[in-house]
């Protein structure tokens, strides 16, 4: 489970954001810490048994300030990610853990490269039927919602603004998110309930698989 001292923490680092405060308690931090990654051990361990996943990795609470604006050196959650086992699997699940019911789960297609991007949307020019099915499913859109991620204003070259499936074609990210609260991870079923809502994506995961090891006559590139 994850201890609320988690959380307790996560909110005074918040309101002390500075390398002096964060010194006088990594102390603490480091013990909370190993929690953390023993949690998302466990998530590993327990989705590879539904899924195959040939590495995690928990990110560091340290940011990097070199090109952002916001200077304060430490994040105010965790996060860390478990990515499918490549090439024959694509897609990626992420855990954020964070207070005040900012926590959630992301899958999908975070940073498709720019050969996985046309390839992706050459497949939505010719026929977009069978995941805009998939994400209608009833249990689908009750865990997963609406697709999300970042867009362009208008079509990308080469590709029709006039497409009936430029709503598709215009995403440069293909990503689905469920919050939870913190009563919610807090709870005994939380892991359980992480994996539960990850298997319930690998229709997605199937399609879009298929779509990055094909080429558009449906022959295999791997």
């Amino acid at each position: 489970m994850i201890s609320k001292d988690v959380f307790s923490f996560l909110k005074k680092l918040k309101q002390n954001n500075n390398r002096e405060w964060f010194h006088e308690h990594k102390t603490v931090f480091k013990e909370l810490e190993l929690g953390v990654k023993q949690f998302y051990a466990q998530v590993y361990e327990q989705l590879n048994t539904v899924d195959s996943i040939d590495t995690f990795k928990i990110f560091r609470i340290y940011r990097d300030v070199r090109f952002s604006k916001n200077k304060l050196p430490y994040k105010t959650h965790f996060g860390g990610s478990f990515h499918r086992t490549k090439p024959e699997l694509r897609g990626g699940y992420y855990l954020h853990i964070a207070p005040q019911n900012e926590s959630f789960i992301a899958t999908g297609f975070w940073n498709p490269n720019k050969e996985d991007l046309l390839r992706i949307r050459k497949e939505f020019e010719i026929d977009s039927e069978e995941l805009r099915e998939l994400m209608v499913q009833t249990e689908f859109k009750s865990v997963w919602g609406e697709l999300q991620g970042d867009e362009l204003k208008s079509a990308p070259r080469g590709f029709d603004k006039l497409d009936p499936n430029i709503d598709l074609i215009r995403r440069k990210q293909f990503i689905f998110t469920k919050k939870f609260t913190d009563k919610e991870v807090l709870s005994k079923g939380f892991r359980q309930q992480i994996i539960t809502d990850f298997k319930v994506i690998r229709p997605y995961f199937d399609y879009m698989s298929a779509v990055l090891t094909t080429n558009l006559n449906g022959e295999s590139t791997l």
